[in-house]
């Protein structure tokens, strides 16, 4: 967080403020958790917002998103394993196309504080006082006593809670589907209770612990954080023709944002050919080396790839932070045969998005709307690497995005 640090200064100057005016208040807060012999953490961490730019099913967007997780909320906010669902609709399950894709994108690890031995000093290493464990860890600890179900392979189904042996699946069945706490009713009346006094939609982080080890197993829930929301009320309208255009070089019915953008001739993406997953750190690095050049320019660019922006875990995604796309006015991530992953929206990532009113499109390989990755092979590119390509246009695109519908074109 230290404006010493690079990271933060880029992050500065693509807010068009000046690092010798940066000021940061710092607030030393009670971690909300429970020891667990070198472990301490909450039973659950999650991020709600009041408002959806990802509805699925019968939601909409009013009807905002959380995220849960085992464990501190780590493994939310780096885009990692987390469940996400409505709460005007908490036992739906998120659209997965079968129980091994719910299987394979189920959280395994967890992170959670060191109680243990001190670890290396090294003040710049954000996990300098963490550590990771499993699940079979977190069910030693009794942590997913509400937070797990349990695959029975015999009969292909699953079972809400960890009572039968078998493979566990983090979907929070027992809080959810059977309201053995009532979690979500409360979340709910919190967002109300938030949006009352900030005045617009708002971002909460909680943290619950439940004590296995006293008689009535106690529930304590810590209200970490509220912010705003930025929600455009511009009213823009896609038609169909205009998704399936030929001048379509993105079309997507799963958009983040809204509004229209009409002022940019750039674009960086990662080539398609040359992806692979476990190239992500050099992939990372072009990114940072382009948006670094871009943003001293002054040059906005829309940033396309594959896999969760954000994500630590390189299966999952391209392991940038913010300040290393800080330059990019529009984002896209994209799904591969290989690189095929439930596309995500959990991260303070994703408030750097929505603060800075930055439309988002997710488009599936194997959906309905393609990227135009021949047109972008065919563009002159102004500087390229053996993954990631430059092209700056001789027009401006055409961005266009209905945050009510969820339906965004780039023309």
């Amino acid at each position: 967080s230290s404006v010493f640090f690079k990271e933060a200064r880029d992050y500065i100057r693509a807010t068009k403020q000046t690092v010798e005016s940066e000021k940061m208040a710092v607030i030393i807060q009670e971690v909300v958790g429970l020891r667990h012999w070198e472990r301490y953490y909450p039973d659950i961490s999650g991020v709600a917002r009041s408002y959806n730019f990802y509805p699925t099913s019968h939601a909409k967007p009013e009807d905002g998103v959380v995220d849960l997780a085992v464990g501190l909320g780590k493994t939310i906010v780096d885009g990692g394993m987390a469940w996400t669902y409505s709460p005007a609709y908490p036992k739906s399950v998120p659209p997965y196309n079968s129980i091994g894709d719910l299987m394979k994108q189920t959280q395994t690890q967890f992170w959670a504080i060191n109680m243990g031995q001190p670890p290396k000093y090294d003040p710049t290493k954000e996990t300098e006082y963490m550590i990771q464990g499993d699940l079979k860890d977190a069910e030693l600890d009794g942590a997913l006593d509400f937070a797990a179900s349990t695959y029975i392979p015999d009969r292909d189904r699953i079972s809400p809670g960890i009572g039968p042996k078998g493979p566990r699946i983090v979907n929070f069945a027992p809080i959810l589907a059977m309201n053995q706490i009532p979690l979500n009713n409360l979340i709910k009346d919190l967002l109300k209770a938030c949006e009352d006094a900030v005045g617009a939609a708002v971002e909460t982080e909680f943290a619950l612990t439940i004590d296995n080890k006293q008689k009535h197993r106690p529930v304590r829930l810590g209200f970490l954080q509220v912010r705003p929301m930025v929600v455009s009320d511009a009213e823009v309208k896609i038609s169909d023709d205009e998704l399936n255009s030929e001048d379509a070089l993105v079309a997507s019915e799963n958009v983040l944002g809204n509004g229209i953008i009409d002022d940019i001739q750039d674009i960086v993406y990662v080539r398609p050919d040359a992806f692979d997953a476990k190239n992500t750190q050099q992939i990372t690095a072009d990114i940072e080396k382009l948006n670094r050049n871009l943003v001293n320019a002054a040059t906005p660019y829309i940033l396309i790839g594959f896999g969760r922006w954000g994500s630590s875990d390189p299966w999952l995604g391209i392991n940038v932070n913010w300040a290393q796309i800080s330059g990019a006015r529009v984002i896209v991530e994209s799904t591969l045969p290989n690189m095929n992953v439930e596309l995500s929206q959990g991260s303070h990532f994703f408030h750097n998005i929505t603060s800075f009113q930055i439309p988002y499109f997710s488009v599936r390989y194997d959906g309905k709307y393609k990227i135009k990755w021949d047109w972008l092979e065919k563009q002159k590119p102004e500087a390229e690497t053996e993954y990631v390509r430059h092209v700056k246009l001789e027009r401006p695109l055409n961005v266009k995005v209905d945050g009510r519908n969820g339906r965004g074109v780039i023309l």
